[in-house]
């Protein structure tokens, strides 16, 4: 048995997970969804549910982790090239207290 493609962490998301490789072209089906992978995206790294444009948030875990700084199609890797944390940096707090 193959395992599952991806996983939606939670139904506000608009990123799901992959449980394994992804490979480019690959039909994806998630609720009735059907998205395809527009690249060959690594286990543990994000696919776009939907069409997300530059400043968009990325909702993870039913909660904003942060937004895009480019745009991506439905299918489309997203990761730190194409989005940024909106937290400060764990190297940034002790100087922020300053």
């Amino acid at each position: 048995m193959t395992a599952p493609a991806v996983i939606l962490l939670h139904g506000d998301d608009n990123v799901v997970v992959c449980c394994r490789t992804v490979e480019e072209g690959e039909p994806i089906c998630l609720n009735g969804v059907d998205i395809v992978a527009a690249e060959r995206v690594a286990l543990g790294h994000k696919l776009a549910r939907i069409d997300l444009p530059a400043g968009a948030k990325v909702i993870k875990y039913g909660a904003s982790i942060g937004s895009m700084t480019a745009p991506v199609q439905a299918g489309g890797w997203v990761h730190m090239h194409n989005m940024k944390s909106d937290y400060i940096g764990a190297h940034l707090r002790d100087a922020a207290k300053g």
